[in-house]
């Protein structure tokens, strides 16, 4: 009764906490926890029923084009931001019980996506945009192995390498779809040893040409001013690097040097987040709203923030970001599905390519809910980012760039 009890209340946080001004950390860890759940209900519950077809709306400038997609789009990139929670260890807290639920719904959505005769089978080898969202299934998988990976019956592993492998049809993009490509062949590399290491060499060693300096690459030869190297670019950099490291097969220590700059990028992202938690509108795909902040999550999430930025001040940015956005009326429809915009409702904002499926790449925002509810991360005071610690009069240190 207690488990049960805990849960109700921790699923009420979402509005709870809605209402305050300033949280303290593990309140802030029950308001990101509330508001994943959220942002996952329908896709999971949806899919784990073979009805994620049939429910969800597809709302796009073209929508015929992409209702053979958007599907995957949906489920692979919430499934990659959810992941390091659904990782973590076992505990008798009232979140452990929450998380438990998600994991089952998980493993019976992984099973439907993946398996021919279901109803929600989806599609991995038809146009180009699957290549796409097949490595973001391949990369949630790489962050929850236990979890996810090893949950999976021996039919349902066999299905996901199948529909992994069939992407090979498609050719990447000379830019950063090249990760894409290599992203899916580390985790066959570190799941069935299938993995194609010219495919890996080729993506990494083309992005590490495209490096422009300061702890940003190219999206392709030219830099974008954009979130891409959030997005994409950096977290899947690292973890196709850590899956060569893991194999001893990075003996140059590109792993080492892909961090340093992460490091560095991430430093940059924690500077972007104006004192009210807004932040700038640049580039494309700003429809993926705090998704943007992938980065910045998953090197907190790594423990590998640079020396002068504090965890409790990434946390309380973040905080802060999601809040503002996810609150706004408009960006849930009333049946609960994400809308296109950035801030509420704004279908102008969505780019020919971009769907209902394609906003929940916002999950990965939620990288840090990977640590421990007991880590420093959670239970240390609030502390003023940069910006806000501007405003405030606090202390501050010079922005300098890095050499390599």
């Amino acid at each position: 009764m207690k488990h049960i009890l805990g849960i109700l209340i921790l699923l009420c946080l979402f509005n709870q906490i809605g209402t305050a001004q300033e949280v303290d950390g593990l309140s802030q860890r029950q308001y990101f926890v509330a508001t994943l759940t959220k942002i996952a209900d329908p896709v999971l519950t949806s899919l784990s029923r073979n009805e994620l077809k049939k429910r969800m709306p597809i709302e796009s400038k073209y929508p015929e084009t992409r209702k053979d997609i958007t599907h995957l789009e949906a489920f692979a990139r919430l499934l990659a931001g959810m992941a390091p929670w659904l990782e973590l260890e076992d505990d008798k807290s009232p979140e452990a019980a929450i998380r438990a639920k998600y994991r089952a719904l998980a493993v019976a959505c992984v099973k439907n996506a993946t398996n021919p005769d279901a109803t929600d089978f989806m599609n991995f080898n038809r146009g180009q945009q699957p290549l796409v969202d097949a490595a973001f299934l391949a990369q949630a998988l790489l962050r929850a192995p236990k979890q996810l990976w090893y949950q999976l019956d021996q039919g349902t592993q066999k299905n996901v390498i199948e529909a992994l492998k069939s992407t090979r049809v498609i050719t990447p993009g000379y830019n950063n779809w090249l990760l894409f490509s290599g992203i899916i062949e580390a985790a066959l590399m570190e799941f069935d040893g299938s993995g194609d290491k010219m495919r890996i060499d080729y993506a990494v060693n083309q992005m590490l040409l495209w490096y422009k300096g300061d702890g940003q690459y190219g999206d392709g030869p030219n830099l974008h001013v954009d979130y891409y190297n959030s997005y994409v670019i950096q977290p899947m950099l690292i973890e196709i690097l850590a899956v060569l490291k893991k194999h001893e097969m990075d003996r140059t220590d590109r792993y080492e040097v892909v961090l340093n700059r992460a490091k560095r990028y991430a430093d940059i992202q924690e500077r972007l987040i104006a004192a009210d938690g807004s932040y700038p509108i640049l580039g494309r795909s700003i429809a993926y709203r705090f998704g943007a902040f992938q980065l910045l999550s998953k090197i907190a999430l790594m423990k590998a923030l640079p020396e002068k930025t504090t965890a409790q001040q990434v946390r309380y940015a973040l905080y802060t970001l999601i809040k503002k956005q996810v609150e706004v009326p408009g960006t849930f429809d009333q049946n609960g599905w994400l809308k296109i915009g950035f801030y509420g409702s704004q279908p102008e904002l969505g780019e020919s390519y971009i769907s209902t499926g394609s906003l929940y790449l916002c999950a990965q925002a939620f990288l840090v809910l990977g640590l421990p509810p007991k880590d420093d991360f959670w239970t240390a005071a609030n502390k003023d980012w940069t910006q806000r610690a501007a405003i405030n009069g606090g202390k501050l240190f010079i922005d300098k760039a890095i050499a390599n």
